[in-house]
């Protein structure tokens, strides 16, 4: 038996919100780790790019509202994954917040931290997304499902019950 905290990995939309409060229904009491991956230089590259592709040449002033924009990006996260660990100790875990910027794909982080900390299932939250949401899932779900070698809770966006 795996003895690290169950992986739940946490973006803050409602499906994810609702694979915390169903994952807590199973398997709290236990320890936790609320996950919130950022692509590390996304936001960086993202407001310059556009300015480099089109061979404008880049002011340091620009390059400082970059750095800004990408620090304003973690200060999120990290306040995503402090009320990821709220809701998760709620929901009955003992939890703890996790803000990991990597330059992998968001799988490969969580795939890479699962295994780095023994967690012995990995939760995340699927949205619809159209009209084959019964059939289809996002990309991340499905590649977790797909390479990971420990459970995967995948939780589907839905209503919630009340009382």
């Amino acid at each position: 038996m795996r003895s690290g905290p169950v992986l739940i990995g946490f973006n803050g939309t409602p499906a994810a919100e609702r694979a915390l409060r169903e994952a807590g229904e199973l398997l709290a009491p236990r320890r936790a780790l609320v996950v919130v991956v950022m692509e590390a230089g996304r936001v960086f590259a993202a407001t310059l790019g556009p300015l480099m592709m089109a061979n404008i040449p880049v002011t340091e002033t620009e390059v400082r509202t970059a750095m800004e924009y990408e620090e304003e990006t973690l200060q999120l996260a990290r306040r995503l994954a402090e009320k990821g660990a709220a809701m998760a100790q709620e929901a009955g875990f003992d939890a703890q917040g996790l803000v990991v910027a990597d330059d992998v794909s968001v799988p490969d982080t969580l795939l890479r931290l699962a295994e780095e900390r023994d967690a012995p299932v990995i939760v995340l939250g699927a949205q619809r997304h159209g009209t084959l949401s019964e059939l289809l899932m996002g990309s991340t779900e499905r590649d977790v499902l797909q390479r990971a070698d420990r459970p995967v809770l995948v939780v589907r966006e839905g209503e919630t019950k009340v009382g």
